[in-house]
């Protein structure tokens, strides 16, 4: 079965997805066809009997640099159309976010580069790549956590991956933070659920679900909901 969306993984360590890839969301997508992943071993591109991808920087300094020639080699190796970005996983890229990923959703490939040690040679990224991002503002060791996350960010909101309408209420999909959830038994060690979950009146229920998403959003993450109008300025209507 032929697959809708595919993410080319260029990474140092394919061995670290084997589990992700086993369980969960991401994996029923794959079997159903709705994703390929596909891992590109950096390694058979490097340089020499040893496979060199990696070296010390020019002008001194800790760490090592990811080598330019196995990095192309990868990319070429895919025989990419002209609109598919390849995307760098890096501390320096644009914040990622479920923005990004319905953007990202709408495409039929892409490819992700996970970054490792002191990043990579900047010629990758000023010829090669078009895009940088970054899963947040701290430096993890190894650049594949952060392309799990978005190849599962991205794959949960393409179509049939989840029951219909499972991705429409959760957190950051309207803006707000997702409303608190319950399940059963309805008292649990003295703590009822709210008696309007127990109703069966939808319309309540969607009033308290809304209530309750702004009020944790406001209190948690005020910086997703628009300034309030200052005092005398009319609020748009």
């Amino acid at each position: 079965m032929s697959s809708n969306f595919r993410v080319d993984v260029i990474t140092l360590f394919p061995p670290l997805f084997e589990s992700w890839l086993q369980q969960g969301v991401v994996s029923r997508a794959v079997e159903r066809g709705i994703v390929e992943i596909n891992l590109v071993n950096l390694r058979p591109f490097g340089i020499g009997r040893h496979q060199i991808t990696d070296d010390y920087p020019f002008g001194g300094g800790p760490g090592m640099v990811l080598k330019p020639e196995p990095l192309y080699a990868a990319v070429e190796s895919l025989e990419l159309g002209e609109d598919v970005p390849v995307i760098l996983m890096s501390p320096r890229g644009r914040r990622f976010d479920q923005q990004v990923a319905a953007g990202l959703a709408t495409l039929d490939r892409l490819v992700l580069i996970a970054g490792h040690y002191e990043g990579v040679d900047q010629r990758v990224i000023d010829e090669l790549v078009t895009d940088e991002l970054s899963i947040g503002d701290y430096v993890l060791s190894s650049g594949e956590l952060a392309a799990m996350v978005v190849c599962d960010c991205v794959a949960r909101l393409l179509p049939g991956a989840l029951a219909e309408g499972s991705a429409a209420d959760e957190s950051f999909s309207q803006g707000l933070l997702e409303y608190p959830q319950y399940t059963r038994p309805a008292t649990f060690r003295g703590t009822e659920v709210p008696p309007v979950l127990l109703s069966g009146h939808h319309g309540e229920v969607e009033k308290w679900r809304r209530e309750r998403a702004l009020e944790l959003t406001r209190e948690r993450r005020p910086d997703l909901l628009p300034p309030e109008p200052k005092t005398g300025e009319r609020t748009p209507e």
